[in-house]
């Protein structure tokens, strides 16, 4: 394996470890955040379409995980189904990095100590990961 490579296959696997770690950390989520009491004033169709998203959410990450983490160096491999992964794990996380700044008020983290060190925390590693998706397809396309 060329040196290019092995260091993208490097970056791919702590990606992975990042996605383990997001998957792990959205159990904790609706303690955190009082989701109980939140919903409870939905009706309840509206609070199992949320519990069921949130569900899959957490699937969607350990998923990308055990990709990232047993098949990282096959999405290296100029393949039509590795750039089809690689380009939709592209969009998928470059649009997530988009929402911290467009979707997400400033009121919420604004003026919010602890609020602004997630949001900038999690701004810098939705970057990273959007950026080791696109160098991983740049390089993938070059091949």
């Amino acid at each position: 394996m060329r040196p290019a490579v092995t260091t993208l296959l490097l970056h791919l696997r702590i990606v992975g470890v990042l996605m383990a770690g997001l998957a792990v950390l959205n159990t904790f989520v609706p303690h955190r955040f009082h989701w109980r009491e939140e919903m409870a004033r939905l009706s309840l169709l509206n609070r199992q379409i949320f519990q069921a998203h949130a569900t899959f959410l957490i699937l969607t990450l350990a998923m990308f995980s055990a990709l990232l983490l047993t098949c990282a160096d096959a999405l290296l491999e100029p393949s039509r189904l590795s750039r089809a992964v690689l380009i939709g794990l592209t969009i998928f996380w470059t649009l997530r990095m988009v929402m911290q700044w467009a979707f997400y008020s400033p009121a919420i983290w604004r003026g919010h100590r602890f609020n602004t060190a997630m949001h900038y925390l999690f701004s810098v590693m939705w970057i990273y990961v959007s950026g080791v998706f696109g160098v991983s397809l740049w390089t993938v396309l070059q091949r």
